[in-house]
């Protein structure tokens, strides 16, 4: 297999736009996955390769170390990697989830180098956009150091969040699959909502759209405990959907988003379900498996591997609906939706928060087709892909 010669803006940025952060008193929103390909996390790079004087971390969800489980407050004070001292963007109650001005005091710049996966759930994304109108309030230019979308950038899925359902896990109007970059997402957050703020995005070098993250030449990293692999990131724009209900994701097995389930369903029946749809790309194995944490852990759960098998064809948010539905049509009296807090929103349902409002559940309440629900998204979908021209750096 070969591989482009793909430069994160990370790198970009230590050696062609070293002047940008040379001598500056920096503060780095970051985390495990935002390495260079010699394997150096970013805090190191910008100080020896690009001269910068870096002060402080900021950590989003998971941490800086990355080992924090999903919405599990992050109360690390100091990286044991660099030891520098760390702000939590992750904390208590939603007012953590953006820097407060008096964290910025005494920085030049505001320098962000996430992971992200292409997928509007994943959390990395608000934590760069809510951090913004902070910077740009306190006077403070952010840079934005880009990497690959590890999914490509080509194709779009799914409807944006209407007005109401905003949340962490659908912060800007874009849709489940996007295709953006985090950088173009922050270009998109600045256009959208006018924020006034010095924003500088230093692409990745050699990436084109169509390349998927292992095309890439770049080292895969896991950006949170539960995706550990480009092949999760592939599936979760759909599997996401599934933290919406009281089916377990994964979580808890070695192959979160990948495998679905919940005890009281049975395997066979799911997956055969699952099968008449014919989606593309994707066949469903019957499988038992036993969470060891999170969600029926420690009791056996039976349910479908997602086996993605063209991953060009294969249309993720689609397929969550699928397995909402097929859950839902097989045992529609033990199938829920989850009610609890989710991201510290209280009062909308979780699946209202991760579907953008709520269409998609009451199709689903109303044992609608997926695949007439995803046909409905086209014009969004049409009209997203013309939106996204304005910001698109590649």
């Amino acid at each position: 297999m070969s591989h482009a010669a793909v430069r994160p803006g990370l790198e970009v940025l230590a050696s062609e736009q070293a002047s940008l952060v040379r001598g500056r008193r920096v503060g780095l929103l970051t985390h495990p996955a935002a390495i260079d390909r010699g394997y150096r996390p970013a805090a190191a790079v910008l100080g020896a390769e690009a001269g910068a004087e870096v002060v402080r971390l900021f950590a989003p969800e998971h941490g800086v170390t990355g080992g924090f489980q999903d919405m599990v407050e992050v109360d690390e004070r100091t990286d044991p990697v660099t030891g520098l001292p760390v702000v939590s963007l992750y904390g208590a109650d939603e007012s953590s989830l953006a820097p407060r001005p008096e964290q910025l005091d005494g920085l030049d710049l505001l320098v962000v180098d996430l992971v992200d996966v292409g997928a509007r759930y994943y959390t990395f994304a608000a934590s760069a956009v809510r951090s913004l109108p902070v910077a740009g309030s306190c006077g403070v230019p952010v840079i934005v150091c880009d990497r690959p979308n590890p999914i490509g950038g080509v194709l779009v899925e799914g409807e944006p969040v209407r007005e109401g359902y905003h949340s962490f896990v659908g912060e800007l109007p874009v849709p489940p699959r996007h295709g953006l970059t985090l950088g173009e997402l922050c270009r998109f957050a600045v256009l959208e909502r006018g924020i006034d703020v010095d924003l500088t995005v230093v692409p990745a070098e050699g990436w084109r759209r169509e390349m998927w993250w292992d095309r890439t030449g770049l080292p895969f990293v896991p950006p949170s405990p539960n995706m550990p692999s480009v092949e999760t990131a592939t599936v979760y724009p759909g599997s996401c959907l599934v933290e919406g209900t009281n089916l377990s994701e994964g979580r808890g097995t070695t192959r979160p988003f990948e495998t679905i389930g919940a005890p009281w369903l049975d395997p066979r029946r799911l997956a055969e379900r699952l099968e008449s749809f014919a989606l593309p790309g994707v066949r469903f194995r019957p499988i038992a498996f036993v969470p060891s944490f999170h969600k029926h852990a420690g009791r056996v759960c039976g349910g479908v591997f997602v086996h993605v098998t063209d991953r060009e064809r294969f249309r993720p948010v689609l397929t969550g609906v699928a397995l909402l539905a097929a859950a839902r049509a097989e045992d529609p009296e033990r199938f829920a939706w989850r009610m609890e807090p989710y991201e510290f929103v209280a009062d909308i349902p979780a699946i209202d928060l991760l579907g953008g409002g709520p269409s998609l559940r009451e199709a689903l309440e109303a044992g609608a087709d997926p695949r007439d629900i995803a046909s409905g998204w086209a014009p969004a979908e049409r009209e997203f892909r013309e939106r996204r021209l304005a910001v698109t750096l590649y």
